[in-house]
């Protein structure tokens, strides 16, 4: 199976958001990454918002695994 590339993203955050984020995360059994992600992805579908495919979905040609 084909490692998926990722990208980093770094930004700064108010303590208790963080504090609550963690809470949130462990919770789900979620790391705080993969929680910020589905929060982002709960987000945009809510909004109508496309994510592109990533490089392994398009690699299987749309089908996800």
């Amino acid at each position: 199976m084909a490692t998926i590339k990722t990208a980093t993203l770094t930004f700064r955050i108010d303590p208790g958001l963080k504090e609550a984020l963690r809470i949130a995360a462990d919770q789900e059994h979620r790391s705080i990454a993969n929680m910020v992600e589905v929060l982002i992805r709960e987000y945009c579908e809510q909004r109508g918002i496309a994510i592109p495919p990533s490089e392994k979905t398009k690699n299987n040609h749309g089908v996800r695994s």
